[in-house]
């Protein structure tokens, strides 16, 4: 049987988004078309992002956030943004164009209730039979989880942070 996945990368550990980037590079190995959109994450530059330019016939990235929310200056023009990015990802989504949506950070818009999850939630039951749809980010909620087909959960075991060890570029960003 083939059937359009939902999938849910949640937890609070490393790995949420990479194994999302994983999906993306599988899919585009066999030629499939995806979007790739991150809603939080903002202007600085992510190793995601120059890699995903190779793939660019393939994998439409986009980064459609200011940065992370909970250091915001204006949470208004987040939500806003945050709606306009759904309102594109659920165009993706119904377009017959891609085989595959990622919706990287997207937990985050649903809980600081940027977008209306009774939406989210209805358009991802009516998405068509042959679309993935994953989704990324922490304190995934529970109607979600409950819609999903597959759920991880990353949990955080160890982190270098906690040995005082920054972020590093090629793991984190």
């Amino acid at each position: 049987m083939k059937k359009g996945l939902l999938m849910v990368f949640t937890g609070n550990g490393k790995g949420k988004t990479t194994s999302a980037l994983g999906l993306a590079m599988r899919a585009a190995g066999h030629s499939m078309k995806v979007a790739f959109y991150q809603f939080i994450k903002g202007s600085w530059k992510y190793g995601e992002m120059e890699a995903m330019k190779r793939f660019s016939d393939l994998v439409d990235f986009q980064v459609l956030g200011r940065g992370f929310t909970w250091q915001s200056d204006d949470l208004e023009k987040d939500k806003a943004l945050a709606k306009s990015a759904w309102e594109k990802a659920k165009e993706a989504i119904f377009s017959g164009k891609y085989h595959m949506v990622i919706l990287d950070e997207f937990t985050y818009v649903l809980n600081y209730e940027m977008v209306d999850q009774d939406e989210v939630l209805t358009a991802l039951k009516a998405r068509p039979q042959g679309v993935h749809v994953v989704i990324t980010g922490r304190n995934a909620p529970e109607a979600l989880l409950n819609m999903a087909d597959l759920v991880t959960e990353m949990k955080e075991i160890k982190h270098p942070y906690q040995k005082g060890i920054k972020a590093q570029k090629g793991v984190e960003f």
